[in-house]
């Protein structure tokens, strides 16, 4: 039995990368090209059904994926949006909820109200991964991405709240002090674990020297955060995305640059594997839930309908609640108006509403007495896939909206000019360094006799070791540098990443030159 899970395991692997890569080359979505390769291997007589495990996916899939993107989102982002990502995070997720579940109870009222409430928590949140994987290719300046990732990484957190409290209506009585207390519960309990997590391996990180043991560590943040988080009540997503953030902020301050740039490759190729794997998963459990759709009180051509009215209430009660939010941005505080969008920008993030895997694994959690329970999986699933082909959409949308990049080059601009301030600052360490070496030895001897090949030798490596010994002092020197600009904050955090990384590639060669140190 183990030999052949491990099988399927690499043929699963196999199949992704190559339906990724395909895609990638024939300017396909990948998401979609993966949905549409497992849903017609789903039906195969020689694939194994595939049944979703929610808990598999809640506690094995959903926190590293979390944890990819948290820890790559800068924290001035979520400073600075503060504002727009709560009213998007809560706001349009309450307004999707309700939208979409009183809709579905007018439509097939056999399934009652809380169970269609609780529909509506499972689709109204927005994916995290499917955003990445598809916005990200519709060239979105970088503000709406921005909001759209940071949206999609909150969103969770309430849309699993209202989902437990439709679960508890579904099989009980539940009062609305009750979804409140809750609600604070899970979002302070998801806060303050996930930032002690982030202190805690903080710590730990200063101590390990070696970047195999800090990504190895890594690996297991995520899960540290979730696992005990979800199980007191908390919201195990905040947690996660919180540690993530904080630990994303540190990075450069408690990280070697090889632990630094170690962590990158590593988590994003973890990311690569299991955003993509998901995609193919929500296909190959699409033979499963058809055939649970033989116990409905629907008919194909009345499910079919309800798809689509639930599709087109989906996408006009995000354009709504977005609408509604620019409503609140324009007419509300001071604060609120210094940072309204314009009906551009509302309609590029309410057209990126795309659902992923958070929403096909959360439909899995609904008990067995709910009403017409295979038909909301189904519901859930269609939602997906008909969310990333209106993704499709997005790109011709983009462009036709001809959205300012004003951002985008304002961004370019500042990461320039940060680094033209590190590379004044290392040229400024390197004449001290040059100054400090004539102070010591006095100038040079030029043309001395008698000189033989080991002399010359001596003097290359000699002057090889100098080199790398200046060249050691600039690096420091710049990332210093742009370190303090960090923390007076005269510049983007993204413009401080890119110039870090590039710092961390130069001081990562050169320590792999002057080879292993003691």
């Amino acid at each position: 039995m183990i030999p052949e899970t491990i099988a399927w395991v690499v043929a699963a692997v196999l199949v992704t990368v190559a339906t990724s890569g395909v895609a990638g080359r024939a300017g396909w979505s990948a998401p979609v090209a993966l949905v549409t390769v497992g849903a017609v291997a789903s039906f195969l007589p020689f694939v194994p059904e595939v049944v979703i495990e929610p808990d598999a996916v809640l506690y094995g899939l959903l926190p590293p994926l979390l944890f990819a993107a948290a820890i790559r989102t800068p924290l001035a982002d979520i400073r600075a949006r503060r504002d727009s990502i709560l009213v998007l995070s809560v706001g349009v997720v309450v307004v999707t909820l309700a939208a979409v579940g009183f809709a579905l109870w007018a439509l097939v009222p056999a399934v009652g109200l809380a169970a269609a409430l609780a529909l509506g928590a499972v689709v109204a949140p927005t994916d995290a991964v499917a955003v990445q994987a598809v916005a990200g290719k519709a060239r979105l300046p970088r503000r709406v991405l921005s909001i759209l990732e940071t949206e999609s990484l909150l969103n969770d957190a309430t849309a699993l709240v209202a989902l437990n409290t439709a679960i508890a209506a579904v099989v009980g009585v539940v009062h609305p002090i009750e979804v409140g207390g809750e609600f604070l519960l899970a979002v302070g309990l998801g806060v303050g674990i996930g930032l002690l997590v982030g202190l805690g391996f903080s710590v730990v990180r200063r101590f390990l020297h070696s970047p195999v043991l800090d990504t190895s560590l890594s690996l297991v943040v995520p899960f540290v955060a979730f696992v005990p988080t979800q199980e007191i009540g908390g919201s195990g997503v905040l947690a996660v995305v919180v540690a993530g953030l904080w630990l994303g902020w540190r990075a450069p301050l408690i990280q070697s640059p090889e632990a630094r740039i170690a962590e990158s490759v590593n988590w994003r190729t973890i990311q690569f594997l299991l955003e993509n794997a998901v995609f193919l998963l929500i296909g190959l459990s699409l033979s499963g839930i058809v055939r649970g759709l033989r116990r409905s009180s629907l008919d194909g051509l009345q499910i079919a309908a309800v798809v689509v009215a639930l599709l087109v209430v989906l996408v006009a009660s995000r354009f709504i609640a977005v609408g509604l939010a620019k409503v609140l941005f324009d007419h509300g505080p001071r604060a609120l108006r210094e940072r309204s969008w314009n009906w551009r920008t509302v309609t590029a993030v309410s057209a990126a509403g795309i659902r992923g895997v958070v929403t096909l694994a959360a439909v899995f959690l609904l008990p067995a007495e709910t009403p017409e329970r295979e038909l909301l999986q189904f519901l859930a699933f269609a939602v997906v896939v008909g969310s990333l082909l209106l993704g499709l959409f997005l790109p011709p949308i983009i462009r036709a909206l001809r959205l300012p990049r004003t951002a985008d080059l304002q961004e370019e601009s500042d990461r320039d000019r940060l680094l033209d301030e590190a590379r004044a600052a290392g040229l400024e360490a390197r004449r001290e360094a040059k100054e400090s070496r004539v102070d010591e030895q006095g100038e040079p001897a030029v043309g001395a006799a008698g000189r033989d090949e080991s002399d010359d030798l001596t003097d290359l490596t000699g002057e090889r070791l100098e080199h790398d010994r200046v060249r050691r002092r600039m690096i420091e020197a710049e990332r210093a540098a742009v370190l303090a600009v960090r923390r007076e904050r005269r510049y983007p955090e993204t413009a401080v990443r890119q110039v870090l990384e590039l710092i961390d590639a130069e001081d990562v060669a050169l320590r792999r030159r002057e080879g292993p140190r003691e």
